[in-house]
């Protein structure tokens, strides 16, 4: 009965050190790496256009400590906390299809 105890016991203390060994060195790097990376894009400067949560996209035109101002395409400006901001928004131009030769290229 003893030897069953003890056997049943260090398989739980062999499972925690393995779970905790797998938190310290892969979860907890991994999850400060993502929340670097959300707070890095979450910056924005005046200037640049930015997505919040809701999807709302408009041009930085104040940042401040508690406060960012967003400017839409027809004028009108909305201030959100800075956790509302998503990421910055840089959209992806699509490369030109033309047929058309370029000038260096044209015999």
């Amino acid at each position: 009965m003893l030897v069953a105890s003890s056997s049943s016991s260090s398989i739980l203390i062999i499972y925690v050190v393995v779970f905790g060994g797998l938190y310290f060195f892969y979860l907890r790097p991994r999850s400060k790496k993502q929340k670097a990376q959300r707070q890095q894009s979450r910056k924005v400067e005046v200037g640049q256009r930015a997505q919040t949560i809701g999807g709302f996209v408009g041009t930085v035109v104040k940042n401040e400590s508690d406060l960012v101002t967003l400017r839409s395409a027809s004028g009108v400006e909305l201030d959100f906390i800075p956790s509302a901001i998503a990421r910055r928004f840089d959209p992806v131009v699509p490369e030109s299809t033309d047929d058309h030769p370029t000038e260096g290229d044209a015999k």
